[in-house]
């Protein structure tokens, strides 16, 4: 692997998705943990579920870096995160309960912002009353940043001053209970109730408060290896993505540097995830999306329901339009392609490699939104392999139409391929460089 070098030299590399999420980020980051010192999350919430298959038992990982499956790794959670404490403690104390060694692995930056009880409470009510719907997961994330953004969040600093962190909080619930009553909605919703909840975390999140930005530049300075993953994917990037459809933070490699609080030069490589066809959830436009028998047959073969929702993933082609908008914005130095095992019994499989907007055929992709969801998409169709990829471990292992569209797959997007996954364990990783 290029993200991998030599003991006693570091390395600092990010994993981004390229897609809109559910890529497969976990697992690429669980394997590549292995050779890692500390992974450290740099943006996004609880709404991010990376699922994590180590033998027989499946982990879902929602906060926590992926690398806290393997012992001795540092996990953290930088300052570009959203921090749902509820939940995080309840993802921590779940893989305590499985035998998860987590004591003294898991640090929490001191400036991230807190995702508090009436962020989800919000999150919801904003969606349901909506003309136009997101397809928010109802997770509080947005209305988390939103109140980042607007300099009124509380961060995890915070917490140490508890008469000050009271104060704070109370300030929102009343912003909160005021937008709640403006959207028809009555009640306390449990507010008040929220707030003890909270404080009664307080003591065990501040034991986990560190400074992110120290310790990655101190792991570096030690010759450690440093990997740092985000969530959803390039085309929910706030600035980079299918505007208003998108997250409510920068989910691009570039955001990687400011979310742990270390300088954009120390980021080395930057590993593109993309899966060998394409999935949305949520509302939004999906360019390459499968007619409604093709779509229920790919959910079915792909297993594709969200991890922390249930719900059910739209599907289509390869876009590799998308890709190379992917690959540019992120800089990418390399690709690694998943879920190639789900098209093996597929007889023809196509990819994009344009789109035909109202003002004519493109090769890039849209800013415009609605000109999107417009879009056809031009597709080249290549010859299926009907046959079994799982238990292949190099390309020469793969059918040959296997391996040319994995080649045709590098070939449009211009990143090299490094990684290809051919199934849910840990060994079905072909590793190319």
């Amino acid at each position: 692997m290029k993200v991998h070098v030599p003991a006693g030299s570091s390395q600092c590399a990010v994993v981004v998705g390229c897609q809109w999420g559910d890529e497969g980020k976990g697992k690429i980051v669980d394997v590549l943990a292995e050779r890692m010192d500390v992974v450290a999350r740099y943006q996004g919430g609880a709404n991010a579920g990376h699922t994590v298959h180590v033998g027989d038992r499946e982990f879902i990982l929602h906060q926590i870096p992926s690398g806290i499956l393997h012992p001795e790794k540092r996990c953290l959670l930088g300052n570009g995160v959203v921090l749902d404490m509820i939940q995080f403690f309840q993802e921590y104390d779940a893989l305590l309960e499985r035998g998860v060694d987590v004591a003294d692995r898991v640090g929490v930056s001191l400036r991230a912002h807190l995702l508090l009880p009436y962020h989800r409470i919000l999150d919801r009510a904003v969606e349901d009353r909506a003309e136009e719907k997101i397809g928010t997961t109802g997770r509080g994330i947005g209305p988390a940043y939103e109140d980042k953004a607007g300099r009124r969040g509380l961060r995890v600093a915070d917490l140490r001053n508890e008469d000050r962190f009271r104060e704070l909080m109370d300030r929102g619930i009343q912003r909160a209970r005021a937008r709640l009553q403006a959207l028809g909605m009555e009640g306390d919703h449990g507010l008040e109730e929220a707030l003890e909840t909270v404080l009664a975390l307080r003591g065990r999140l501040l034991e986990l408060a560190t400074d992110t930005g120290i310790e990655v530049e101190e792991a570096l300075a030690q010759g450690k290896q440093v990997l740092l993953e985000g969530a959803q994917g390039t085309a929910l990037d706030l600035d980079h993505g299918t505007y208003p459809f998108v997250t409510s933070s920068n989910t691009t490699a570039a955001a990687a540097a400011t979310g742990v609080g270390v300088g954009p030069t120390r980021i080395q490589s930057v590993l593109g995830v993309v899966k060998a066809y394409t999935t949305r959830v949520g509302n939004g436009p999906l360019p390459t999306e499968f007619d409604p028998e093709m779509d229920d047959r790919m959910r079915t073969l792909g297993g594709e329901f969200g991890a922390t929702t249930g719900r059910p993933r739209r599907c289509g082609w390869f876009d590799a339009v998308l890709a190379r908008h992917a690959a540019r914005v992120n800089g990418l130095t390399g690709l690694a392609v998943t879920k190639l095992d789900v098209l093996d019994s597929l007889p023809q499989i196509s990819v994009a490699t344009g789109y035909r907007t109202p003002e004519g055929e493109v090769e890039e992709f849209p800013a415009d939104t609605a000109g999107l969801e417009a879009a056809e998409p031009i597709l080249e169709t290549l010859p299926g392999w009907e046959a079994s990829t799982g238990e292949a471990r190099s390309l020469d292992d793969l059918p040959t139409n296997a391996r040319k569209y994995l080649d045709r797959v590098e070939e449009l997007t211009g990143a090299p391929i490094e990684m290809v996954s051919v199934g849910t364990r840990r060994s079905q990783i072909i590793r190319v460089a």
